[in-house]
C-alpha cells in the first residue's frame, strides 16, 4: 500500500469514527486532564533529562502528540477561559476578574465543550482548580456549580495540602495528586464505600455533588494546581505525605537543566520589564533554590504521571477503557530563568508551548503514535472533543478541531499563532505575538499608561509599541538574538508587523 493510500484509509476510518452512523450508546466518554505550569519539555518523552514520565509517554505512543500546541494567553485564568470558550482573549474579554472585571455570561459558559455534552446527555464533572469566573463574582461561581453534575473545585490556588482548603476537607488524603484522584474515583466508582466523600463535604459543595448514573456517557475535567509554584512549597511536609515528594530525583538533582548562559540577566529594556517586579516565587537567580524548585516541579510532574496511570487501570478495572477519550494538556508554560525571567505572561517559547495528547481507543492503528506538527492552539481542544464525540461545533468557536490533522488530511491550516498578554499587574506589559515556523515577531506595550487597566481594544488603531523582538526560531530555538533592529530583516520584520495588525483586528471580531 502506498504511503498516500495508507493516509487515505487513515482518513477514512477518523471520519468514520466522528460520522453520524454510530448508535446512541456509543457516544465515548470523556476525560480532560489540565496540568498547571507544565513546560513542554517537562516529560520523559520530550526530553527531560530528569523527569520520569513513562504513563505519559505511553499514552502519546498509543494516541496522538501535537508537538506545536501554543496558549495564546499564557497566564491561569484567561488560558482557562480560553478553553472554555473556544476563543482569543481578545475575543471574550475575560481577563482576570478583578483587571477586567468581565465574568462570563450564562450562555457562554453553556456553549462550553463540557455543557455541550451534558446537553447531549452526558453526566458532567470538574474536580480541582477553577480560575474562570462564570456569572458576577458576587455569585461565587454559583451558576457554573449548579450546572455541572458533579463539582469539587475551588476558585484560585489549592496549595499541595489540600486539608488547607475547607472544599476539600472531606478527603482521605491531603496531597494534591492523591486527594484530586481520590475525588476522581468517587466520581468514577461513587457508590458502596464512597459514602463517606458525601456526608462529609463541606457545606458550600454538598449541593453540587450527585451519583454518577452509569446508564449515561460522562465527561470529566480534571484541573491540577500543580506544577505551579503555589503548590509545591507545602510539598513533603506533612508526615501523610507520599515519600516521593521528600526524596524523589534527590540523587539526581545537579542535572536539573538550567537556562543557556545562566544566570542571565533580564534581556528586555527597563521600561518594558524589571528583575525586582517578579514575584517572590518566581525569582530565579539563586541556583540553589532553582535546583530545588525544578526537583519539586519533576517530583509533582512524576505524580501527575502516575495519576494518569492509575485513571487508565480504572478505566480497564470498570469496564470502560474501550470508550473512553483522554486529553491531557497544560494550562501554559513557565519561564525558570530564561531570558533572567520566571513565571509566564511572557510571550517566549517557554510559557506559550505546552505538552498536548489526544488518545481514544477508537483510532485506527496506523494512528496510534503518530506526531502533528501543525501549529494548534488550546482553543482547537474543546472544538476537537465535540467531533470526537459527534457534536456540532458552536459557530462562536474560534478554535477548529484537529480531527483532519490527526487523520491526514489535507486542509488549510493556519500558518502562525497569535499570542497575546492583557494581563498589566504585578509589573507585566502588554504584549503581542505572532509565531509562526519559522519567525516569531513579539511587540510590547507601555506598562506605565497601561498599569492594572484592562485594554483588549488599545492596539486595534494601530498603537505604537515601546519595544519588538524579532527571532528566527530555526536559527535561534532559544530566542536569543533580537533581530528586530537589524536592518538584514527589516523587511521580514514589517511582514510580521503587518500580519500582527491583521490578526489583532481579525480575533476581535
Amino acid at each position: 500500500m502506498t504511503a498516500h493510500l495508507k493516509e487515505t484509509v487513515l482518513a477514512a476510518g477518523l471520519l468514520a469514527l466522528v460520522g453520524s452512523a454510530f448508535a446512541e450508546r456509543a457516544k465515548p466518554n470523556v476525560i480532560f486532564i489540565k496540568t498547571d505550569d507544565q513546560r513542554f519539555d517537562s516529560l520523559g518523552m520530550t526530553g527531560h533529562p530528569v523527569t520520569k514520565t513513562p504513563h505519559i509517554d505511553q499514552l502519546a505512543k498509543e494516541g496522538v502528540f501535537f508537538e506545536n500546541a501554543f496558549i495564546t494567553s499564557p497566564i491561569c485564568g484567561p488560558s482557562r477561559a480560553n478553553f472554555m470558550t473556544g476563543q482569543w482573549e481578545r475575543k471574550n474579554r475575560l481577563g482576570f476578574y478583578y483587571t477586567s472585571k468581565n465574568a462570563m455570561a450564562y450562555e457562554v459558559f453553556d456553549n462550553s465543550w463540557l455543557m455541550r455534552l451534558k446537553a447531549a446527555g452526558y453526566f458532567t464533572g470538574y474536580i480541582g482548580k477553577n480560575h474562570v469566573t462564570v456569572g458576577e463574582n458576587k455569585e461565587k461561581n454559583r451558576y457554573m456549580m449548579e450546572n455541572i453534575d458533579f463539582c469539587y473545585m475551588r476558585s484560585g490556588h489549592l496549595g499541595f495540602d489540600l486539608h488547607s482548603k475547607k472544599e476539600f476537607q472531606n478527603l482521605k488524603n491531603s496531597s494534591q495528586v492523591e486527594g484530586l484522584y481520590e475525588a476522581t474515583e468517587v466520581f468514577m466508582r461513587s457508590g458502596k464505600g464512597k459514602d463517606y466523600f458525601f456526608e462529609n463535604a463541606d457545606a458550600s459543595m454538598k449541593d453540587f455533588l450527585h451519583l454518577r448514573d452509569p446508564a449515561r456517557p460522562f465527561c470529566l475535567s480534571i484541573n491540577f494546581n500543580l506544577p505551579h509554584e503555589a503548590s509545591i512549597g507545602g510539598m513533603g511536609k506533612k508526615e501523610t505525605d507520599p515519600d516521593m515528594y521528600r526524596e524523589l530525583y534527590n540523587e539526581v538533582r545537579d542535572q536539573q537543566p538550567l537556562p543557556i548562559n545562566y544566570p542571565n540577566p533580564v534581556s528586555l529594556p527597563k521600561e518594558v520589564f524589571r528583575q525586582d517586579e517578579l514575584m517572590g516565587y518566581y525569582q530565579n537567580l539563586n541556583e540553589k533554590n532553582l535546583v530545588e524548585k525544578k526537583t519539586r516541579m519533576s517530583r509533582a510532574v512524576t505524580a501527575i504521571d502516575s495519576f494518569v496511570g492509575k485513571l487508565r487501570a480504572d478505566l480497564e478495572a470498570l469496564g470502560v477503557a474501550d470508550n473512553t477519550i483522554l486529553v491531557l494538556a497544560s494550562d501554559h508554560g513557565l519561564l525558570l530563568g530564561e531570558h533572567g525571567l520566571g513565571g509566564k505572561t511572557f510571550l517566549y517559547e517557554e510559557s506559550i508551548r505546552i505538552p498536548l495528547v489526544f488518545y481514544s481507543p477508537h483510532f485506527p492503528g496506523t494512528l496510534r503514535g503518530k506526531t502533528v506538527s501543525e501549529l494548534v492552539v488550546g482553543q482547537d481542544v474543546p472544538a476537537t472533543i465535540l467531533e470526537l464525540c459527534r457534536l456540532p461545533v458552536p459557530d462562536t468557536y474560534q478554535g477548529r478541531s484537529m480531527v483532519p490533522l490527526m487523520a491526514g488530511q489535507k486542509t488549510e491550516w493556519r500558518k502562525e499563532v497569535f499570542c497575546e498578554n492583557l494581563f498589566t499587574d504585578q509589573g507585566y506589559p502588554r504584549m503581542e505575538a505572532v509565531r509562526g515556523t519559522e519567525w516569531k515577531y513579539i511587540r510590547y506595550f507601555s506598562k506605565e499608561n497601561d498599569r492594572k487597566q484592562y485594554l483588549p481594544d488599545a492596539s486595534i488603531n494601530g498603537e505604537e509599541p515601546i519595544h519588538e523582538e524579532l527571532f528566527n526560531l530555526k536559527d535561534d530555538p532559544h530566542e536569543l538574538r533580537n533581530l528586530a533592529a537589524n536592518p538584514e530583516y527589516a523587511n521580514v520584520l514589517n511582514a510580521h508587523r503587518k500580519r500582527c495588525q491583521e490578526l489583532v483586528v481579525e480575533l476581535a471580531q
